[in-house]
């Protein structure tokens, strides 16, 4: 028998539902959570479609239709599922703290990767470069203007002209 061969197998035992795997994976799952009422929570939660509430010692099938379980079936504060020591409410802001730290994580990472990947950038050089030439464009101006004041100064007085200076040097 090969691989290839193997494969839809795999394939179909990876896709199925998933209490068919269940059953399959841990003692006890097939049974209904609410047959589980009274026991541990230990037990309940061997099963992982299962809901653990601590107060009313019920084990109930997770409602996923709602994602949240509804506080008339059991307070978030005393609902168990997965781990019997942590709470779900507990665990619903540690999931959401450490969401916000990964985006907030992978936004500062783009924003770094970006501002450097533009710091040596052919468009940064431009800009840079545009900014040379326009400086150098002002400098001109404000230099030919300051030749045409003079100039303006010097007729004024009568100065333009030859320079009477220039035969004694």
């Amino acid at each position: 028998m090969d691989l290839r061969s193997l494969t839809p197998v795999v394939l179909l035992l990876a896709f199925s539902s998933t209490p068919i795997l269940a059953q399959t994976a841990a003692p006890g799952v097939g049974v209904a959570c609410e047959s589980m009422n009274g026991t541990s929570c230990e037990q309940c939660l061997n099963n992982v479609t299962c809901l653990w509430c601590i107060t009313t010692r019920t084990c109930v099938t997770y409602p996923v239709r709602t994602i949240l379980p509804p506080h008339s079936l059991c307070p978030l504060n005393d609902a168990r599922w997965g781990l019997c020591w942590m709470n779900f409410q507990s665990l619903i802001i540690t999931l959401a703290v450490l969401g916000a730290v990964v985006i907030i994580a992978l936004l500062v990472c783009m924003f770094c990767c970006c501002k450097c990947e533009n710091f040596g950038s052919s468009s940064f050089m431009a800009k840079m470069e545009r900014q040379v030439k326009r400086s150098r464009t002002n400098q001109e101006e404000r230099r030919a203007e300051m030749k045409q004041r003079h100039d303006d100064i010097r007729k004024k007085y009568g100065l333009s002209g030859p320079n009477p200076y220039s035969r004694f040097g």
